[in-house]
Parts: C-alpha cells; sequence; structure tokens
C-alpha cells in the first residue's frame, strides 16, 4: 500500500469515527520482537490521520493536546473558557475555533465536543487555516519550529506575552518530551520562530505583590477595583482548580466576556505563577459576592477528574503563597479560613475536587516542607512504584534497585514487609507514585521529621 493510499484509509476510519462515535476498526502499526502486529490505538491514529490530512507535524499536535488536556476528552463538558475536548476547541464570543473547525471539516459541532477524533481533526484544520492565512508554505509547515504564530492564535489571549508564552509551553513539551495514554513524544531541541511574537518577551512585567508572581492583568470587566483591606477585610483564601490550561486560565481572565477572575493562577508542570488582579481589588471568582469582597482566589491548573495534574511543585509554590498570604493578612492556616471553591455558601463548583489533598497542603502552609530521600532496597532488580499508598493500587511504573528516591510527603496504608521490617506507611516519590517505606532506606524508622503527611 502506498504512502497516499495508507494516509487516505486512515482519513476514512478516522472520519467515520468522528461522525459516527464507533471505532471501525484499527490500522496496523509495527511488529513486535515476537512477530505479533501492534495496534494502534484509536487516539495514534486520530493524531496521525490529522497530521496527514492538514499537513501539520504530528508532534504538534500531540503537545498541543497534552498542553490542554494531558490529552483527556473529560467526557464533553467544557472548560471554564467553553473549551471542549482534548484539543480545546472553543465556542466563546471572543474565541470560536470550534465554529472554525465545524466550517472547516464540515464535522458537526457535537462530533467535535464528544468525540476525539474529531476533535484532533478540527484543531489541526484550524491550526492549517492559520498557516495558510499567515502564507506558510509547504516547506515551512514541515518545520515545526515555524508553528509558533498558529498555536499562539489558538490560544486566544489578548496580551502578547499571554499568547507566547501560551505557544512557548508547546514547544517546552516538544524539547522536554513526554509520555501520556499511550502516546510518546521524544524531546528534541527547538527554536520556534515567534515572528511578532519575539519582542512580546517571555516573561513580562512581574508582580508588585507577590515577587515570584508575572503580572498579567485581567480585563477590567472582570473584577471590581476596591481598597482592600481597608475597605473589605481579607479574612479567607478560596482554592481553585482552573478547568483548563494555565496559559488559557490566564488567557481567559483577559478576555472580556469572561466575567470571572482569581487572583493567582499557578502552572502544573513547575509551580509557575501568575497574577491577573491585584489583591487590593475583588476578583470574581467564588460566585458568592461577601466571600470575593473578603478573599483572595487561587486558581490552579488542570481539571477536578484528573489527579495527574497535581503536582508537588504546584502544591508546594501555591501553598507558599498561601502562607505568604496568611501571614500579611492575618488569616489563621486553617480549614476554617482556606477553603475550597466547593466550601463557599451557594455554590455550585465542585472544585478543588476529590483529588486536592487537604492534608498535604495544610501542612506546607504551615511550614513542614521538607522532602527527604532514600535508597531502593529490593531482592529484584527494581520494585513496582504504584499509584497510591498500597499494594492494591494499580502499578504505574518502578524504581531500579539501589535508586536514590525524593520523598515528598508520607501516607498510611496497607501493611507490608520488606528489607527493613512491617510498616504502614507509604513514600511519595512522585506525583501519584507511592513506594512502601518496607523497601526505602531513609535513615528513620518510619516517619521522616518535617516530611508532610500526604
Amino acid at each position: 500500500m502506498s504512502a497516499r493510499t495508507s494516509h487516505r484509509s486512515r482519513f476514512l476510519l478516522a472520519l467515520t469515527t468522528a461522525l459516527t462515535g464507533v471505532v471501525v476498526g484499527a490500522t496496523p502499526a509495527a511488529a513486535d520482537p515476537g512477530g505479533t502486529p501492534a495496534t494502534a490505538t484509536p487516539l495514534a491514529v486520530a493524531f496521525d490521520t490529522a497530521a496527514a490530512r492538514y499537513d501539520v507535524p504530528r508532534d504538534l499536535l500531540v503537545a498541543l493536546g497534552y498542553a490542554e488536556s494531558r490529552l483527556d476528552m473529560h467526557g464533553g463538558a467544557p472548560s471554564a473558557a467553553g473549551g471542549y475536548g482534548l484539543m480545546h476547541l472553543t465556542s466563546n464570543p471572543e474565541v470560536r475555533t470550534l465554529d472554525e473547525a465545524a466550517t472547516l471539516t464540515r464535522l458537526s459541532p457535537a462530533a467535535l465536543r464528544t468525540d476525539a477524533t474529531a476533535n484532533v481533526l478540527g484543531a489541526a484544520a484550524v491550526l492549517r487555516a492559520y498557516a495558510d492565512q499567515a502564507g506558510r508554505t509547504a516547506a515551512d509547515r514541515d518545520d515545526v519550529n515555524a508553528w509558533h504564530p498558529a498555536l499562539a492564535r489558538y490560544g486566544g489571549a489578548h496580551d502578547p506575552s499571554v499568547a507566547r508564552r501560551y505557544a512557548d509551553s508547546v514547544y517546552d513539551l516538544l524539547r522536554a518530551g513526554f509520555s501520556e495514554r499511550g502516546e510518546t513524544v521524544s524531546g528534541r531541541p527547538v527554536a520556534p520562530r515567534r515572528g511578532t511574537l519575539e519582542r512580546a518577551g517571555g516573561v513580562g512585567t512581574l508582580s508588585t505583590d507577590y515577587g515570584p508572581a508575572v503580572w498579567a492583568p485581567a480585563s477590567t470587566s472582570n473584577y471590581t477595583v476596591a481598597s482592600r483591606p481597608g475597605s473589605h477585610p481579607v479574612t479567607r483564601i478560596v482554592i481553585h482548580t482552573a478547568q483548563g490550561s494555565y496559559s488559557g486560565t490566564v488567557g481567559w481572565f483577559q478576555n472580556p466576556a469572561a466575567q470571572a477572575s482569581a487572583h493567582y493562577t499557578f502552572r502544573s508542570s513547575d509551580g509557575a505563577v501568575t497574577q491577573s488582579v491585584r489583591e487590593k481589588d475583588i476578583a470574581w471568582h467564588a460566585g458568592n459576592w461577601t466571600y470575593n469582597t473578603q478573599s483572595i482566589g487561587i486558581e490552579h491548573e488542570g481539571y477536578v477528574d484528573n489527579p495527574a495534574w497535581l503536582t508537588d511543585a504546584m502544591y508546594r509554590a501555591s501553598a507558599a503563597l498561601t502562607r505568604s498570604l496568611a501571614t500579611r493578612y492575618g488569616i489563621p492556616k486553617d480549614r476554617a479560613h482556606i477553603i475550597g471553591h466547593n466550601e463557599v455558601p451557594g455554590a455550585t463548583h465542585t472544585d478543588p475536587g476529590p483529588n486536592w489533598n487537604w492534608t498535604y497542603y495544610l501542612q506546607l502552609v504551615n511550614g513542614i516542607t521538607g522532602v527527604g530521600s532514600g535508597t531502593v532496597s529490593t531482592s529484584a532488580s527494581t520494585l513496582n512504584v504504584r499509584s497510591g499508598p498500597g499494594a492494591s493500587y494499580p502499578v504505574v511504573g518502578s524504581v531500579a534497585d539501589g535508586a536514590t528516591v525524593a520523598v515528598y510527603c508520607q501516607a498510611v496504608g496497607s501493611t507490608v514487609t520488606g528489607p527493613y521490617g512491617t510498616t504502614s506507611v507509604w513514600n511519595r516519590i512522585g506525583t501519584n507514585r507511592y513506594v512502601s517505606d518496607a523497601y526505602l532506606l531513609t535513615g528513620y524508622d518510619g516517619y521522616i521529621p518535617n516530611v508532610p503527611r500526604c
């Protein structure tokens, strides 16, 4: 079969899937060492098809999907900005990528919102249209570095520095590499050609309220000017999950149609933070005017149904801000005054959601911030890593015998016997990655001093 025929077959398969929601078949892939043909996943076929049909680099599409959603469709539910699916096709008064995708692909908005194959095709079609409108040639399209302006436009941010950071985040993923839901993108050198956004700068103005934060002001249509704490006492901190990406959330607050904002937003990967509303002013985040007037709102990149967004880097950076705010405004560092959006009277939101670890967060806020370390000891060559503190949790990886690992927090789980005795203590060595303390030499019998519980 020729390459052209293969691409055409994959497109017909993907188009059928998009229209019906049914996976008709699978595309053969390379055989494994035993000679059994491997089967491409529907998601892999979707990316193959979209990349071939619209001449967009495949890894660029995967990285965009990872940045927006961790390649998760979220059951067809919209983000806070009205974005749908793993590629975050958006329909709001300012950003219309979902509608553009419907016109370009002739697929229904319902399919684009709910079907992964259609969603990927739609995003690829929009990016290709943006590239064509910018006069990109076939040679340009083959160069992943030429797609920065199209990505920035796709993000829909009003502020050039936010638009640049949105596109830069995709190139950061291409540079570092990642794996998710069967998709692996290997890291490689990148040098995005940013065009006019090169002058926008990579960081922007820093906050005058909180030193580590970048300042990217929300639209004046999305908050109320005040003079707190003189005009209103600041008595609470409200924790949110953004239901969207970091750059997308910051950009949404700059959209006059949002009618919403928060004071701060944190990035999952490294704990970077952007301020959108001055602390003296009233952000519209809680859905309750009294709580808005008396609180600071903190958003966190991610979705309530996916704990993979809740990294130690984000927890620790957010807790450092909350600790600073609580000290400056005299807010008690407890659960009565540091609350979730779902705890605001009259709240219709569920964030930060059941995956948010309040025990860990409050210990960090109260200054228990140590990171321990340990050396793996196992009779096998590797030790299983599990998604939670117990032997019944799924295996999500392994660590080699003799490896040194960081311990971010410790939890009580199932009892295990190993080289270092019998214990119910489990050590979190990464986001949703746990090993039993029975297999880890930490220098302490059980709990490590100044390492939080989780």
